[in-house]
């Protein structure tokens, strides 16, 4: 027995034929949409796993710490490219040093960068410095009293403005020869203490070469 056409609930008769192809558009379209959201969702899961893998295959680890500098090395060098002494500063162990170079343009100048526990100190020797360097260097700070340390003399600067100094704190400069050696930075008056009885020694040389 043949059967009638399909009574659709929502119609309360059966479809025509373009209700029928109407309905499987839609269907079709919905399942096509459906089907998109899928490949994109899958899509997406694919590239976060491949970045993911990229990024845990890259190797990892802190960079190898810098060689140390050896001050006295690199004093000898310069010793004999300029032709004259160059300060070796005596210093603690403790004080990592960052830099050891000839550095200025006006006055050159022999120059350890030392980080200490705390702060940075510099120790430099100014090649026939005249007597304004240490004040250029400081940004016009000025010499107020003297301290000897270790024997040496030395002029004592009055940092004011700090900040304008270049973040100096405290400085002390010597004549040594022809030269003047400072020591200055962002450290306790003690430590600058220390950094100056470091050189005690080649100051004392540098003032015998001149007489």
């Amino acid at each position: 027995m043949a059967r009638g056409p399909r009574v659709v609930a929502e119609l309360g008769r059966p479809e025509t034929p373009q209700e029928t192809a109407d309905r499987k558009a839609e269907s079709s379209r919905v399942y096509r949409s459906s089907q998109n959201v899928r490949n994109l969702l899958a899509a997406l899961i694919v590239t976060v796993g491949v970045v993911a893998i990229v990024i845990l295959a890259v190797p990892r680890g802190t960079p190898p710490e810098a060689e140390p500098i050896d001050v006295a090395a690199v004093a000898e060098q310069v010793s004999s490219a300029q032709g004259r002494v160059v300060v070796v500063p005596d210093a603690p162990e403790d004080w990592r040093v960052n830099a050891a170079s000839v550095t200025g343009d006006s006055v050159r100048a022999w120059t350890i960068v030392y980080a200490p526990a705390q702060g940075f100190l510099r120790v430099a020797q100014g090649f026939d410095a005249d007597p304004a360097w240490p004040t250029r260097v400081l940004s016009g700070a000025d010499a107020g009293q003297t301290v000897v340390i270790d024997g040496i003399e030395w002029d004592r600067y009055d940092i004011v403005n700090p900040e304008r100094a270049g973040n100096i704190s405290g400085a002390l400069a010597t004549q040594a020869g022809n030269d003047i050696v400072m020591v200055y930075g962002a450290v306790s008056d003690e430590t600058l203490e220390i950094a100056a009885a470091s050189v005690a020694d080649d100051v004392r040389e540098l003032r015998e070469e001149d007489e």
